[in-house]
């Protein structure tokens, strides 16, 4: 019965901790701009789970359903409006860059007189539209405004060209567009596709149907990276954050190593310098000492030895005479001592007396030496 209960709870256990493992895993994909950890999870089960329940409400950004809802119609009205206003715009330059074009040719050969008033009549509506544009302020504000330079739309309207003028215009307008987009559209593909340049018009424009939907596959792949890229940085960032974790705690434990180990490793350090220096001081002796026989070897050869033993031969044999006498001497005055102090007073005043004689004998002989 022991053994089935005990084969029975290692899979629950296993299940549990896949299923902690799982969690773990949900957390850390659901908040990937939070720096945590598996550790820190596993430490804190109640706050994994309070990550799990809130990542059903919630957008890896930290969003919520409503507020996404809200913030993808603002995206779309963004977009929508954008690209109206990108249509215009490029319309407009354009119209911009066919002027700016007109006006380069004429400068350096003539055109017809049918070209130059088509881009007058152009360039004059731009410049009348633009100005009742900024004159209108109703599309940015709600409060009723003075006009600016007490100038009105419908005063800017009647400098518009005559109307004969203006229908011409639109008449060739379409045309002219379609042109400058062309030229434009084989530029572009020629800077994109340099081998294409010399191609035939017919095999050009076929090629430009095919090279939006080129841009857009290499614009979503470029968008695909990036978020790879970003993805990347995100793990790289957690994978930094756990490393220097890690590290820290490699750290404190040489810390605590080096802390607890010190003396005791200092101690035997000390030791083995001891001895060391011993046996280097011991080795010196050893060459002060061969260094003094060495001199020595030089200084005492065979011959100067025997001298200096016939020396000290000389020397021991006097050294003996002399104590023998000594000997003789002491003995001599010891036989004296036992005269007592009598005997002394007669050997000073015979020291005297001797003396005496020694002196007028130097003298006696000084004086006859004076006289001869």
């Amino acid at each position: 019965m022991s053994t089935h209960n005990d084969s029975s709870s290692v899979p629950s256990s296993s299940s549990s901790l896949a299923k902690g493992d799982s969690l773990h895993q949900q957390v850390l994909a659901s908040f990937p701009l939070c720096q945590l950890t598996e550790e820190d999870l596993t430490q804190n089960p109640l706050f994994c789970k309070l990550l799990a329940t809130l990542s059903q409400h919630v957008d890896h950004t930290g969003l919520t359903v409503t507020q996404k809802r809200a913030l993808e119609k603002a995206e779309r009205d963004l977009q929508t409006q954008r690209l109206s206003w990108l249509r215009s715009e490029s319309l407009y330059r354009l119209l911009q860059e066919m002027i700016q074009e007109h006006c380069v040719r004429k400068h350096h050969s003539t055109v017809s007189p049918e070209d130059d008033m088509f881009y007058e009549t152009v360039e004059q509506c731009l410049i009348v539209a633009q100005c009742v544009r900024q004159l209108d302020c109703s599309a940015t504000t709600n409060q009723d405004q003075p006009p600016v330079l007490g100038l009105t739309a419908q005063q800017v309207l009647e400098l518009m060209p005559p109307e004969q003028d203006v229908c011409k215009m639109k008449e060739r307008l379409h045309r002219e567009l379609e042109n400058h987009l062309k030229k434009k559209c084989f530029t572009l593909l020629s800077y994109y596709q340099p081998e294409w340049e010399d191609e035939s018009e017919g095999l050009k424009n076929m090629k430009l149907s095919c090279l939006s939907g080129l841009l857009e596959s290499q614009k979503k792949r470029a968008e695909s990276l990036k978020e790879k890229s970003h993805d990347s940085a995100t793990l790289l960032q957690r994978h930094t954050y756990c490393y220097l974790s890690e590290l820290l705690g490699c750290i404190h434990i040489l810390q605590s190593l080096i802390l607890d180990h010190r003396l005791k490793a200092q101690k035997e350090l000390d030791g083995k310098k001891i001895d060391y220096f011993e046996a280097k001081c011991e080795i010196v002796m050893q060459k002060i000492r061969a260094e003094m026989l060495e001199i020595q070897l030089d200084t005492y050869t065979a011959d100067t030895i025997s001298a200096h033993r016939k020396i000290r031969e000389t020397l021991e044999t006097e050294l003996n005479a002399s104590q023998l006498e000594k000997q003789s001497v002491v003995s001599k005055l010891s036989s004296f001592e036992i005269f007592g102090k009598e005997f002394e007073a007669l050997a000073e005043e015979y020291s005297r007396l001797r003396r005496e004689i020694d002196t007028k004998s130097w003298a006696l002989k000084e004086f006859s030496q004076h006289t001869d």
